[in-house]
């Protein structure tokens, strides 16, 4: 830990937390505030991993826009990114993933590493140990497909004739997640039309040489009988699916170029429609591109690039912190922050209206520009930040908001992301879908949030809160938590699912929170901290297991706190390991990403959440002991919203 905030305490904090507390709320309150764009928005960067600086400088060299300049920089943020066994991760100090490490050696093959250079055979050691190429994921070898380093025949297929499946009919578009059916259907093109643009050296020495198992079961013999489609397809039905699906890609392509504010389905639709034709000065072409330069990072360590932007996420979530750390409704700071999140409400009907064709328009997205795709998450938190700014066009903006979320209900009373009941699980089966998450079912998390919104505005005894808190509870697991499907983990799931349940009138004292409870005490660490290592998404006994981090802490926090555990041993020591742990500047440290983008496959580290939720957890620490009529600093509280 480096800069950490001395505060003449001993190593477990002071023997009051109280004491303390209101001061490390200032100084993150104060350098939260100093963040914020002149445009009233947060954005914190949103750190990935290496597969995005790969596969952009393998889209350019599809495209034949790679230069030397970006070629040698992402080099370099590859090259720093490596671990000293060889490998890359998909998160902090995760394990090894083979996909990774075999795009990253490819990478730095295009940027001119020697392939005897030590950093590279140790690469590549560890690829042959894993099972070289042949073991790879379906996407990795699709890249590799595309300059000749593996069969398309091979490869699972995916028709583009797929874009004729009405909508009712299963495995039709609009079954995938939204993020999925993006990617799916550029895919489909690239698939049909198999290019192969040579790279100007091989791969050969990433080979083991072993088949891969036989595929069974009854998806694997229709993706056999796919292949025989696709050795001669219907030339009339296959030339009009081309098109039909190159107008749906064009009709989904956003203000700021990107196709869903996500890299994915961007780069996919950006080599399809060159494939089709579209050269690179095409304005839809050229507008894409562009577009993936503004997603771009320099610094001393090189160029890496965003998979995604969250200006829209990290602001309401910046709103509420603020508010919790006592800044007066109506500040500057948060005007303006409203303004412009007033500003990006969607009026327009998109892909989630295909299930609900009668719910009116009045959603938000999580990114800058991605107004075909609004989601509830982000929805919930906008209402739950605008309620509690003094702004005079906040009330109306709520109202559609409310309505939009109640629409958005799935049939079981739960939420999912963007979509009403996307929940077919064929997609799953199918060969083509190894990686990811590729449906949308409801979740504990966003369902929370969504509830917690419905509490807000007086609405606990609505029919689709009841709906909500039902889905809640039978979504509680045998040991008390519940699943985090956006966060790592159980401790997300547990930390926005309790004050969802005691805000909308669960009883504090009710065994389902008591199990929680329990269950977040029994796994609160040595130093006083929380944190759940991303591995549990993939092995159970990582559950509630991992290095305490700041914004997992807080989650822990939020929980505890709204089931009145504020004088409670494990609330004190967590608000210790926040006062411990701080930084000079008012923020943490937190290399462990924390955020979850497809469980089991990719993660996300939020640089902001490091910062907002611990001022959420500690502003409502202050507020609840010093309601309990506590002295010292408690009574401080309402002093952070001095902060100019």
């Amino acid at each position: 830990m480096t800069d950490v905030i001395d505060k003449a305490v001993a190593a477990t904090g002071p023997a009051d937390p109280s004491q303390g507390a209101a001061a490390t709320l200032q100084a993150a309150a104060d350098h939260l505030l100093g963040l914020q764009d002149d445009a009233g928005w947060w954005k914190g960067e949103l750190e990935t991993n290496v597969t995005m600086d790969a596969e952009d400088l393998l889209l350019r060299q599809f495209l034949g826009i790679r230069t030397e300049e970006v070629t040698r920089e992402a080099g370099d943020w590859i090259r720093s990114q490596q671990r000293a066994d060889g490998t890359w991760a998909n998160f902090f100090d995760g394990p090894a993933d083979l996909s990774t490490t075999i795009e990253a050696y490819t990478a730095l093959r295009m940027a001119g590493d020697a392939k005897d250079a030590e950093h590279m055979r140790a690469a590549r050691t560890y690829i042959l140990d894993s099972g070289g190429i042949e073991a790879s994921r379906v996407f990795t070898r699709i890249w590799l497909a595309l300059f000749g380093e593996w069969q398309w025949s091979d490869l699972p297929v995916m028709p583009p004739e797929l874009i004729y499946l009405p909508k009712w009919f299963p495995l039709n578009v609009y079954d995938w997640a939204c993020w999925a059916r993006q990617t799916v259907v550029p895919l489909t093109i690239v698939n049909a039309l198999r290019p192969v643009r040579p790279l100007g050296f091989d791969l050969k020495e990433l080979r083991t040489g072993r088949r891969a198992p036989a595929q069974r079961g009854l998806f694997s013999t229709l993706d056999r009988a796919l292949h025989v489609y696709e050795r001669k397809p219907l030339r009339s039905v296959r030339d009009a699916a081309l098109r039909r699906s190159a107008d749906w890609i064009i009709a989904r392509q956003e203000a700021d170029g990107s196709w869903g504010g996500i890299q994915p389905p961007w780069v996919y639709s950006l080599m399809a429609l060159n494939l089709l034709g579209y050269g690179v000065d095409h304005p839809v072409m050229r507008k894409g591109i562009e577009g993936l330069d503004r997603f771009t990072i320099r610094d001393e360590r090189g160029r890496r690039l965003e998979a995604c932007q969250s200006p829209v996420w990290d602001t309401v979530l910046a709103m509420t912190a603020l508010r919790d750390a006592e800044l007066p409704e109506n500040h500057p700071a948060l005007v303006k922050a409203a303004d412009w999140v007033l500003g990006e409400e969607i009026t327009n009907p998109g892909d989630w209206s295909v299930r609900r064709p009668r719910v009116a328009p009045g959603g938000w997205a999580f990114e800058f520009d991605n107004d075909g795709y609004p989601d509830v998450d982000d929805t919930a938190e906008v209402v739950l930040a605008l309620n509690r700014v003094a702004h005079p066009d906040a009330p109306a903006a709520i109202r559609r908001g409310v309505d939009w979320l109640e629409g958005m209900a799935c049939k079981d009373g739960g939420y999912g992301a963007f979509d009403a009941d996307n929940t077919r699980t064929l997609a799953l089966k199918l060969p083509f879908c190894d990686f990811g998450a590729v449906i949308d079912p409801p979740t504990a998390d966003v369902t929370a949030h969504t509830l917690e919104a419905y509490a807000a505005l007086g609405l606990a005894n609505s029919r689709a809160s009841q709906r909500a808190l039902e889905w809640l509870v039978k979504a509680q697991e045998r040991d008390g938590s519940w699943f985090g499907r956006w966060g790592a983990n159980h401790v997300y799931g547990t930390g926005a699912v309790v004050p969802a349940m005691v805000a909308v009138g669960v009883d504090p004292e009710d065994e389902m929170i008591r199990r929680a409870v329990r269950w977040l005490e029994e796994h609160q660490n040595d130093d006083g901290g929380w944190g759940e290592d991303l591995r549990s998404y993939r092995d159970k006994s990582w559950i509630g297991r991992g290095v305490s981090t700041a914004s997992q802490t807080a989650w822990a926090l939020l929980a505890l706190l709204a089931a009145g555990e504020e004088r409670g041993t494990a609330v004190e020591q967590g608000v210790r390991f926040l006062i411990r742990t701080q930084r000079a500047d008012g923020t943490w440290d937190e290399d462990h990403y924390t955020g979850t983008g497809f469980p089991g496959d990719f993660y996300l580290n939020y640089h902001l959440y490091r910062l907002v939720f611990p001022i959420s957890a500690l502003g409502r620490y202050v507020r609840a002991v010093g309601a309990a009529g506590d002295g010292g600093d408690a009574g401080h509280a309402g002093h952070a919203g001095t902060v100019s």
